[in-house]
């Protein structure tokens, strides 16, 4: 595949190369394949090299992508309001997984402060060096934030995750004529290839518990399986149960991104999947284009997620879409403090937040799902809510 794209630097393209060698290492010590998790991985985490690993910026105007506290700090003075009144039912303490820049955290503490709710401890959790060096720098004046290396054993509060879901490596599966198999990668002259083996009985169990009527599907049919994001969940289930046996407080957790029910996500209209790439502000499929100096995506199977949490002893709280959730908690309200006569100041937080709820932009295809452990929303999200639907 030829791809139009912006030519890296020479600097970037010797890390790409540099982990390319180091992929292809990997793949002939594994008999000439691995799976594409395990590309995904290396690609997005490899120390040092991989995408969110590595030096590169990833978010604004010279990184490859935007997301929603970088289009207006209202999203962030917005999510306060939830998170105040789930704090108030927990413990005052913060856990964001993934925290991007930096102005979430600071959008959230801002308007917690300026509510007079006090937090004691904001914890981020964030595996790239680049974006914890620009968390640093945007936090400098809250003394509340600190840095985790992992995960922690035991946390109640309120967890936070915005498009943490979509970046966790996959696994892709391809229906052939004689049942599943797994699409991995191999070494080809041209660089890296897909090649397919049979699933091995994990992953077979994985497809038959997560794809409903696998069956049914046409043969060539490639989707995306979530194991790596049903550990996660599973994890955070762990820590928030562990969180309330010591401590007595509950905690929930709140998590945004792009995605679909199951019922909604193995259509036919997504027959090859849901696989995306973002490199400088343009998406494409090809995840095997310059690793380590793109971000390589799939869309999150939220039922798979609410389910796995579940089974971990979490409740569930919430599903429904950004946009509704946006509004149920007030973004409305938040942008009328800025006088709609004072055009110049109105009219681009407006248009900020049209984006975050047009049904065309990020209103619809983003979800929220809420978890928690002896918490619950307040009553006026219930109104929107579509859990019904996972």
């Amino acid at each position: 595949m030829q791809l139009q794209l912006p030519e890296p630097s020479f600097d970037a393209l010797a890390a790409s190369r540099a982990l390319q060698d180091r992929i292809a290492n990997d793949i002939r010590r594994n008999s000439g394949w691995i799976s594409f998790a395990q590309y995904m991985e290396l690609a997005l985490y490899a120390p040092g090299l991989g995408y969110y690993s590595g030096g590169a910026a990833k978010l604004g105007k010279d990184g490859d992508f935007t997301t929603a506290p970088e289009i207006t700090p209202l999203f962030g003075a917005t999510l306060a309001q939830v998170v105040a009144d789930l704090m108030a039912q927990t413990s005052p303490q913060i856990l964001e997984f993934g925290a991007g820049t930096g102005k979430l955290a600071r959008d959230i503490l801002t308007e917690l402060d300026a509510m007079g709710f006090a937090v004691h401890r904001y914890c981020i959790v964030e595996v790239s060096g680049e974006l914890r060096a620009r968390q640093e720098e945007t936090l400098r004046g809250f003394p509340q934030v600190i840095w985790l290396d992992r995960f922690p054993t035991a946390f109640s509060g309120v967890v936070l995750g915005n498009e943490v879901l979509d970046a966790m490596p996959v696994n892709l599966v391809v229906k052939a004529e004689a049942g599943w198999q797994e699409r991995g990668v191999a070494l080809s002259p041209n660089g890296f290839a897909f090649q397919d083996q049979l699933c091995d009985a994990a992953l077979a169990a994985a497809v038959a518990a997560q794809i409903p009527h696998a069956e049914e599907l046409p043969p060539g049919y490639v989707t995306e399986v979530h194991p790596i994001a049903a550990g996660f969940m599973h994890s955070l289930a762990a820590m928030l149960e562990a969180g309330y046996d010591e401590s007595g407080h509950g905690g929930a957790a709140l998590l945004i991104d792009y995605g679909f029910p199951v019922h909604e996500y193995y259509l036919d209209q997504r027959a090859q999947g849901t696989l995306m790439c973002h490199y400088r502000h343009h998406a494409h499929p090809d995840p095997f284009y310059l690793p380590g100096l793109q971000d390589i995506t799939a869309h999150v199977d939220f039922t798979s997620m609410a389910r796995a949490a579940i089974d971990g002893g979490l409740d569930l709280l919430g599903y429904t879409s950004q946009a509704a959730f946006l509004l149920d908690a007030g973004i409305g309200d938040l942008l009328l403090r800025t006088s709609p006569d004072d055009l110049l100041r109105y009219l681009p937080q407006a248009n900020a937040v049209q984006k975050l709820i047009s049904p065309a932009e990020m209103g619809e295809l983003f979800k929220v799902l809420v978890l928690g452990k002896h918490a619950q929303l307040p009553h006026k999200f219930a109104r929107n809510d579509r859990s019904h639907r996972l």
